[in-house]
């Protein structure tokens, strides 16, 4: 058994495909979370107001932006529904999704990983059943070659956080509190807030607490094949 990463382009009846048909220039990345996507919009065109009002319906912005490398917009929405996707039949053929999915000029590029050449296989004719689709390529790799960032879905690292953990930690974030030196202190933080010092410092270490429990996991996973000791941990 060997490992495989493949890249594919299918083209089937997806709303961010058919925005993609319509305007060849654009490319649209599309990171699925838990109860949303989070796309990513960029055209080096200046965008029509055609274009600007598909995406006006496509959700909520959450950053725009336009200059001489073009046009750039994040999104979130929740036009299309993740059950029965075509993510699921990656899993039905233990081939792992890799994101974000792409949208260019009418078809939806995904990587995905295998653990045998014959999954990929299995995958390709189960897809090709309902649909138009290409085998852009299909290349071994080893298991230390897996990429860490399909190891953690953002949905996984940030389960559990109420939305007063999340919002204390982005304010935390973009304000400069985790650089080195600080550009900020918890008091300035929340003095930029409604709430007491203390009820802010809460939410924040609440949020740090239980965004570093959900990427131990992961950071086992990604310590799990080296042999180095940079620390020199003592053993328990």
């Amino acid at each position: 058994m060997g490992l495989y990463e493949a890249s594919i382009r299918v083209r089937h009846e997806c709303p961010y495909r058919r925005i993609s048909e319509r305007h060849p220039d654009l490319t649209i990345r599309e990171w699925p979370l838990s109860d949303c996507q989070v796309l990513e919009i960029s055209t080096a065109a200046t965008p029509t107001d055609e274009l600007l009002a598909e995406i006006d319906e496509i959700g909520t912005v959450l950053h725009e932006s336009a200059n001489d490398e073009g046009y750039h917009v994040v999104t979130r929405s929740c036009l299309c529904s993740l059950e029965a996707s075509i993510v699921d039949r990656f899993e039905d053929h233990n081939c792992l999704y890799q994101s974000p999915t792409i949208y260019r000029q009418g078809w939806e590029h995904y990587t995905v990983i295998a653990f045998d050449e014959d999954d990929v296989r299995d995958l390709l004719a189960d897809l090709r059943a309902d649909r138009d689709i290409e085998l852009l390529s299909k290349t071994a790799i080893s298991e230390t070659q897996i990429p860490h960032t399909m190891l953690a879905p953002a949905g996984r690292l940030f389960e559990d956080l109420t939305d007063r953990q999340l919002a204390a930690l982005q304010v935390a974030l973009e304000r400069g509190y985790y650089e080195q030196p600080r550009k900020t202190t918890l008091r300035e933080l929340a003095e930029g807030t409604t709430v007491a010092r203390s009820t802010y410092e809460e939410h924040l270490r609440k949020a740090e607490n239980k965004l570093l429990t959900n990427a131990g996991q992961f950071l086992r996973l990604v310590t799990a094949t080296s042999t180095a000791d940079p620390l020199g941990v003592a053993s328990p």
